[in-house]
């Protein structure tokens, strides 16, 4: 029972830590999104995760963390998700631009639905 509040804690931790949306997470500048993405993004907030990664596939934007991160999230929230898919592209991310805030978040709950807290706390330092 401890753990399971714990992971509510760190849970809740992000969400106030990061004050974002589902998908303000997802971009990490300001310019208009290329048309890939608003493509994605569109597709993931309509929970069609499968096209989602067609169309990011499609794109082959492998050195952009916005692209990485909408395939680890896309990944991770299909039906089964693919979490050792959805890390390697939140890492990916991370590397391209290691204060990638939609990664971050979303990496930390990867690590929360592992059960590995310890991971999800670094996420927030």
């Amino acid at each position: 029972m401890a753990i399971k509040q714990f992971a509510i804690s760190v849970f809740s931790i992000f969400s106030i830590v990061f004050s974002l949306g589902a998908f303000s997470a997802d971009t990490s500048s300001d310019e208009p999104a290329p048309s890939w993405q608003a493509e994605a993004q569109k597709e993931i907030k309509a929970n069609k995760y499968e096209a989602a990664i067609k169309t990011l596939l499609a794109a082959n934007q492998p050195n952009s963390a916005d692209w990485n991160n909408l395939l680890g999230y896309a990944q991770r929230k299909k039906t089964p998700p693919d979490l050792a898919a959805a890390e390697r592209y939140y890492q990916a991310a991370l590397k391209i631009d290691p204060k990638h805030r939609g990664a971050l978040e979303y990496y930390g709950e990867l690590f929360l639905m592992k059960n590995d807290l310890a991971g999800a706390e670094q996420m927030l330092a």
